[in-house]
């Protein structure tokens, strides 16, 4: 499949840019209450359900022929379980992962939501498998060598895949990514991602956050 589509469809905000400093970043990569719950500046600042998340889980379940009480969902980087509730609503089976305890504990679907990092998967997708995984701004946290190795892994674990990470086309965009970001730590030009994913043999979906 392998194309460039915004399922999201989140409205575009404006975003006070150049206030995030190092401190504030070493703050966010914790992943805990600060990040998801603090100060804008090392996060969210409060992250909460807007009712987005139904309008995404319908528009992927039917961009994906998802089956009501039969197909599987993985979201990677769930944080506290909005969009794998959401999928549920529907009578998807979803299912989801954070590396962050205190998203976690927080949870609206604790049943199905658990602590795992996204590296997880390298070791799960020869025996795991899913009708769909999906990772909105989440894989983009690790390390190059690291994601390469996720990438081939939730590509082996499901027919469908989409994952959004951190991109820009021009010198503008890139020096607002650079501005506005707290956590990514592979960043690239769309069309640097693009190589990327081929290099890595990910033949799912894609699309870009630009600040």
């Amino acid at each position: 499949m392998k194309q460039e589509i915004d399922l999201l469809q989140f409205p575009r905000v404006e975003r006070k840019l150049g206030t995030r400093t190092a401190k504030h970043r070493a703050v966010a990569r914790r992943f805990d209450k600060e990040f998801f719950d603090g100060a804008r500046e090392t996060g969210y600042g409060g992250y909460v359900d807007d009712g987005r998340w139904l309008a995404v889980a319908l528009r992927m379940a039917l961009h994906y022929g998802l089956v009501e009480g039969i197909s599987r969902v993985l979201d990677i980087g769930c944080a506290k379980g909005f969009l794998v509730k959401a999928f549920r609503d529907l009578g998807i089976r979803a299912y989801g992962i954070d590396v962050s305890e205190y998203a976690i504990e927080q949870s609206v679907t604790p049943a199905h939501t658990l602590v795992a990092d996204a590296r997880s998967v390298t070791k799960w997708s020869g025996r795991t498998k899913f009708d769909l995984v999906v990772s909105i701004n989440t894989v983009h946290n690790l390390e190059r060598e690291d994601l390469a190795g996720v990438l081939r892994s939730i590509d082996a674990m499901a027919p469908h895949k989409y994952v959004t990470v951190d991109a820009w086309r021009d010198a503008e965009g890139r020096a607002r990514m650079e501005a506005w970001n707290l956590t990514a730590k592979t960043m690239m030009h769309a069309d640097e991602w693009k190589a990327f994913f081929a290099a890595s043999r990910y033949e799912g979906d894609y699309y870009w956050f630009t600040p």
